[in-house]
């Protein structure tokens, strides 16, 4: 078909368009953040129907328009449906999709590094077996994420003195977007969190470590100290952002062991 592309892809956000019709916001293997309107969906016999909910990977055909494509078709490619069992599952899910959808851009040069990330992040949590699993898998994608978004956090040197940091005590300062020394920590920086050299190593080896991989800090990892991680992963990337965050109010709501 003239004018079409064929692209894999994942559902991000929805807005409606007319009474039949959406909006649905993607980001795609091949050109990044793209938008597409799915026309008839909400009618009950669509064909497009369940493709395109939230957290759904397709393979699509689009036509290319003037202001925003069209689908015109859609190939399930995994709907991660074990996550729709679980609210844990689902707030986690979109949280990760939001960061996408904030740092993401049209014709992304990272487009499939970042598609490949974000499906092995919800697959993941599809499939994890705990709280833990769970949060092992989002602290792992805010890790990677950042490294494609070009803010990678610092956990070897001191960002003051730039001494290398060993067994000692160091301190996380999200706004340098990395640790300082117990020497250099004297200095005022708000938000300054401590963070013992164990929990740093464990922030590394989640950076370096695939899906799929279990490493002796995953195998040992408690809700407690995952928690903690992802909170202080979380306020980085909020401070980062170009865009405004909605799901993290849903996810402080969630219960904490």
């Amino acid at each position: 078909m003239q004018n079409s592309f064929i692209t894999d892809a994942i559902n991000l956000k929805s807005y409606n368009l007319s009474e039949s019709d959406k909006i649905i916001v993607m980001y795609s293997k091949q050109k990044g953040l793209i938008r597409g309107v799915a026309k008839g969906v909400k009618k009950p016999k669509s064909k497009l129907g369940a493709r395109m909910d939230l957290l759904v990977a397709n393979t699509l055909m689009l036509h290319k328009g003037r202001n925003l494509d069209t689908i015109c078709q859609a190939e399930v490619l995994n709907s991660f449906y074990k996550t729709r069992q679980d609210i844990d599952k689902i707030c986690y899910s979109m949280y990760a999709t939001e960061v996408v959808h904030n740092f993401g851009i049209e014709e992304d040069p990272c487009s499939e590094t970042i598609y490949n990330l974000l499906y092995k992040t919800l697959n993941s949590i599809s499939t994890a077996q705990n709280k833990v699993e769970i949060l092992l898998a989002v602290i792992k994608f805010q890790l990677k994420m950042m490294k494609e978004a070009g803010f990678s956090i610092e956990f070897d040197k001191c960002l003051c003195c730039h001494k290398e940091v060993k067994e000692e005590t160091m301190y996380l300062v999200p706004s340098l977007g990395g640790i300082v020394c117990d020497a250099c920590a004297s200095h005022v920086y708000q938000n300054k969190k401590q963070l013992p050299y164990k929990l740093r190593d464990f922030f590394k080896q989640m950076a370096v470590n695939d899906f799929d991989q279990v490493g002796e800090y995953e195998t040992k990892a408690t809700e407690k100290v995952c928690m903690v991680t992802f909170e202080a992963l979380k306020e980085y990337i909020i401070m980062k952002s170009p865009k405004k965050f909605n799901s993290t109010g849903i996810l402080q709501e969630l219960p904490q062991a």
